[in-house]
């Protein structure tokens, strides 16, 4: 099943194919979705990239460290969980 997001932007490539403005489009998507809607500033940039002949509705990958980096296999290379105590005396584990 699609994410309300999702769903989003595969209607607004169909009103982008039907020739539609933004202002037309905004105000159809707000109609339909309510307050879970886009902001209009994102479907104003959805509505750029699908002009200019986009054709995936999925979000860039973001820069960064791959979760795949937490791994059970990483915790054990690590060893005993780690223990240190606040200011306040209160011990603290990391597992």
């Amino acid at each position: 099943m699609l994410s309300v997001q999702m769903e989003e932007r595969v209607n607004l490539k169909s009103l982008v194919k039907l020739g539609k403005a933004f202002i037309e489009a905004y105000a159809m998507l707000k109609e339909v979705y309510g307050n879970e809607c886009l902001s209009g500033i994102q479907v104003f940039e959805w509505l750029k990239q699908f002009k200019e002949e986009l054709e995936t509705t999925e979000d860039d990958p973001l820069p960064g460290r791959p979760s795949t980096s937490k791994t059970d296999e990483n915790f054990e290379k690590i060893g005993k969980p780690c223990t240190w105590s606040d200011a306040d005396g209160s011990k603290m584990e990391l597992k």
